[in-house]
């Protein structure tokens, strides 16, 4: 088959999506091997195409979906009738296909996506009220803090445009114990492999880099401590009454930095006393701007003395970094001036996008600097295991004995997207609304009606209020597409939708 003949087949091909649609937007598969594209051309000239599209598109182009056998039932709660009943055997190729879940978006794009509109909603809920938050909170103090990790040596990279490292006279560069230059003189683009490296190996704190890394979850728990206390002293209250006048919600996403570390974004929130609907109104004497300084603060003066990776190493008090970065956000719509509050959209964004990235998306796992992290892992690890196994003591009760297990994440432990018990809603509770949409959309079309969406109350509803039973068996069949065509595929039309998706966004924007 010629390539151009090629090109007709896969363009043509109606993928079934609602975001699938329109022209302009065919497949992007011009990277394939000779192997993989021989597989799609195989799926797109398949009799059983229009199944695997119809299941490819049931669980949005995931790249790694799960497949499952089973059954399940549908009962009414209250009398025991069976509404509706489904098995693994109804679905379009005969085994039931459901997202991965994956949040990263080098694994999966599709459910990627998903999991950063979900994130997005349930930030912005928290911001501007919505999805069963009311807008009053949005008149409460809030903040957008960044907290960040402290040098473990020099490292090359961007400084607003200016050479790495301040620049020197010819002749006077200086060099470290290891006769490597401290100074660079480049002008590093994005995407130039040598940022987020050291200077020099040999200089870098590889070890204090991973102990920071192993404990930055214990220092955010740290800093909301003293935030608390901060809010305390500045209302001149003891700690234990402050929970009656102000609390400090928040929601936090970590991000990885090129070198390889994690950075703490979140956005705080502060809440009086709790209304009749179980949300907090706005505490008076606190403003945005004093709650940025008592962010800073806090962020400066918190330490953990964390313990020394063996007998022979010593006790490292962890601090923040001095680069602390605390900005109100205020509910008007932002200019072009960069020195404006940020508003709610701009701050939902960035957390929606910083909780979709690992390491691989902003660091060079295959560059030298990651491979001395994951190298000094294992030298770390090795012998707890051995002394572990030696004496039979669980790995759990050494502070680093699972720090092996995390070596894929450089040493970081911590979930990447939290937020506080009354922030907003959950990421469960818009889970389960889309689930019962879905229900709502199948029936519907089960029946031959339309469905209209703004009557869909229902889906607001607490899930105590539920009505319904799901009685299932399932059991799991395996992960992923049959080939690696079938999955790269998936991957090109999940592509499609959303440059179609950003295409028709924008299109509103501009007509808006």
């Amino acid at each position: 088959m010629t390539r151009e003949t090629r090109d007709r087949v896969w363009d043509a091909v109606p993928l079934r999506s609602t975001e699938q649609a329109g022209e302009g937007h065919p497949l992007d598969l011009d990277h394939l091997d000779a192997a993989t594209e021989a597989q799609v051309l195989a799926r797109l000239l398949s009799r059983d195409f229009d199944a695997w599209s119809e299941a490819a598109s049931r669980v949005g182009h995931c790249a790694r979906p799960i497949r499952l056998h089973g059954s399940s039932q549908t009962v009414d709660g209250a009398t025991g009738e069976v509404l509706s009943s489904f098995s693994s055997a109804d679905s379009p190729l005969g085994v039931l296909h459901v997202r991965c879940g994956n949040r990263r978006a080098v694994d999966c794009p599709s459910c990627s996506r998903l999991y950063a509109a979900d994130t997005f909603h349930l930030i912005r809920a928290g911001v501007v009220g919505g999805k069963g938050v009311p807008e009053q909170v949005g008149e409460n103090p809030m903040v957008f803090a960044t907290l960040t990790a402290p040098s473990f040596g020099l490292v090359h990279g961007t400084r607003g445009g200016r050479t790495c490292r301040p620049f020197t006279p010819k002749g006077q560069d200086q060099t470290c114990e290891h006769g490597r230059s401290t100074v660079c003189h480049t002008r590093h683009a994005d995407g130039d492999q040598l940022l987020g490296q050291p200077l020099c190996q040999d200089c870098y704190d590889y070890e204090s880099h991973l102990v920071w890394q192993w404990w930055a979850p214990e220092l955010w728990r740290r800093f909301t401590i003293d935030l608390r206390r901060a809010l305390a002293k500045t209302l001149g209250v003891p700690e234990t009454r402050l929970p009656d006048l102000v609390t400090a919600q928040y929601a936090k996403v970590a991000e990885y930095q090129q070198r390889g570390i994690v950075h703490f974004h979140a956005l705080i929130r502060l809440d009086g006393p709790k209304s009749a609907d179980g949300f907090a109104l706005a505490p008076a004497g606190i403003t945005a701007s004093l709650l940025a300084r008592l962010v800073e603060q806090a962020a400066a003066g918190v330490v953990f003395d964390a313990p020394p990776l063996n007998e022979a190493d010593v006790v490292r008090r962890l601090r923040f970094g001095t680069q602390l970065d605390s900005r109100p956000v205020a509910a008007a719509r932002r200019t072009d001036d960069p020195d404006r509050a940020l508003t709610p959209e701009q701050v939902a964004g960035y957390l929606a996008k910083y909780a979709t990235k690992s390491a691989t998306d902003s660091t060079d796992t295959a560059s030298p600097h990651a491979r001395r992290l994951r190298a000094t892992i294992a030298q770390v690890t090795d012998p707890i295991h051995a002394d572990a196994r030696r004496d039979g003591i669980p790995l759990r009760e050494h502070p680093y004995g699972l720090l092996f297990k995390w070596r894929h994440m450089l040493g970081f432990r911590g979930h990447f997207s939290t937020k506080s018990r009354r922030y907003s809603i959950t990421l469960g509770q818009l889970r389960r609304r889309r689930v019962r949409y879905e229900r709502a959309l199948a029936a519907a079309n089960r029946e031959g009606r339309t469905l209209d969406v703004r009557d869909l109350d229902d889906l607001l509803l607490d899930d105590t209020e539920e009505t319904t039973l799901v009685v299932g068996q399932w059991t799991y069949a395996g992960s992923g597409w049959d080939t690696d065509g079938d999955a790269e595929l998936a991957r090109a039309a999940a592509a499609r939708a959303r440059e179609y998706a950003q295409e028709r966004a924008a299109n509103r924007h501009q007509n808006g």
